[in-house]
């Protein structure tokens, strides 16, 4: 019998090959290489199911890309006091290995790449492409852990819960379908960011009647980020043992992230959202991260790349912490 089929580089001639690993690290090239990894990086380079601009298929690369640093084996952290590739075994799998045009394709060769993960207990960190990967993701973690098994910690502009009976595109509705498919509990998701002109009033009377909690941009600027982000791992880690963290760039105000495909005045800041994201991955148990929505094509000078390649620095900085037992040592004089 043959090997079965890996969901990465290759089987379908996808059409972006990995041409730098994040961070440096080492490529994997087998299903063994990730089970003996602690975290392993994914790319899933698709963009079909956005209502706006697309690009963000390029997001992968830019984001692996997105560092003025270009030597291997080490990225210590002067405010986490941590070098995440000295304490984890981090390897890079490639891209999901799309076709053009076929998302569904694309869906399930990332639940599957994903699921994998997850059944051998390497941590996936995947780098979008469109929010529509929210559905694979959920539905691996629908079957490893069942819909109340996880929590989700969700940083963006808009909520993603549109119906999607009304043809609202996929990128816009993973939360929603997801609770309605039955594999995601909708008390156990915290949103962080929400601003502009969308959710609508009855997208919101859904949510509520699904017991999601969310924190607006209003509400973060009256009590402050970090009593927000307190709140929701305080939230998460009571609803569930481990938590999933997908974090949409477009939480960032255009000004710190223009290349993306919905930007929305009146954000977060890249230094908010690196310290929030680092907070929630040192005090939560994350069963999987994912960083979306960078659109390299209205990008300037790499600002949007940048922002996401470090945020997910932040987050593996965050996870180093936690598994070491150790608390942020800032370099102070």
């Amino acid at each position: 019998m043959s090997a079965p089929r890996d969901p990465v580089q290759g089987s379908y001639g996808a059409y972006f090959g990995i041409l730098r690993t994040y961070c440096g690290v080492a490529p994997a090239t087998s299903r063994d290489e990730v089970a003996a990894a602690d975290v392993v990086v994914l790319g899933a380079p698709f963009d079909e199911a956005v209502s706006y601009r697309p690009g963000t298929r390029f997001g992968p690369q830019a984001v692996r890309e997105g560092e003025d640093v270009n030597a291997m084996g080490e990225r210590p952290s002067l405010h986490a006091g941590i070098d995440p590739l000295a304490e984890l075994r981090i390897v890079d799998w490639g891209d999901i290995d799309v076709q053009a045009g076929n998302i569904p394709l694309a869906h399930d060769l990332l639940a599957e790449a994903v699921g994998f993960a997850l059944e051998v207990g390497t941590l996936p960190i995947v780098i979008g492409g469109d929010h529509s990967l929210s559905h694979a993701m959920l539905r691996a973690l629908h079957g490893a852990y069942g819909s109340d098994g996880y929590s989700v910690i969700h940083f963006d502009t808009h909520a993603d819960t549109g119906d999607p009976a009304t043809g609202e595109p996929p990128h816009g509705t993973p939360f929603r379908a997801a609770i309605e498919r039955g594999e995601l509990d909708g008390s156990r998701i915290f949103q962080i960011g929400l601003r502009g002109t969308w959710p609508t009033p009855p997208e919101f009377d859904w949510m509520r009647a699904q017991g999601m909690r969310w924190a607006t941009m209003d509400e973060i600027e009256d009590r402050g980020l970090p009593a927000v982000v307190a709140e929701a791992i305080a939230f998460a880690a009571e609803r569930a043992p481990r938590t999933y963290l997908t974090v949409d760039i477009d939480v960032l105000d255009p000004a710190y992230a223009p290349g993306t495909g919905t930007p929305e005045p009146g954000g977060l800041t890249t230094r908010e959202l690196k310290r929030a994201v680092l907070a929630v991955a040192s005090s939560l148990d994350l069963c999987a991260m994912d960083l979306v929505e960078v659109s390299p094509p209205y990008d300037h000078a790499a600002i949007t790349a940048m922002a996401g390649h470090r945020v997910i620095l932040d987050c593996l900085n965050g996870v180093a912490l936690r598994r070491t037992g150790r608390t942020a040592q800032r370099q102070m004089p």
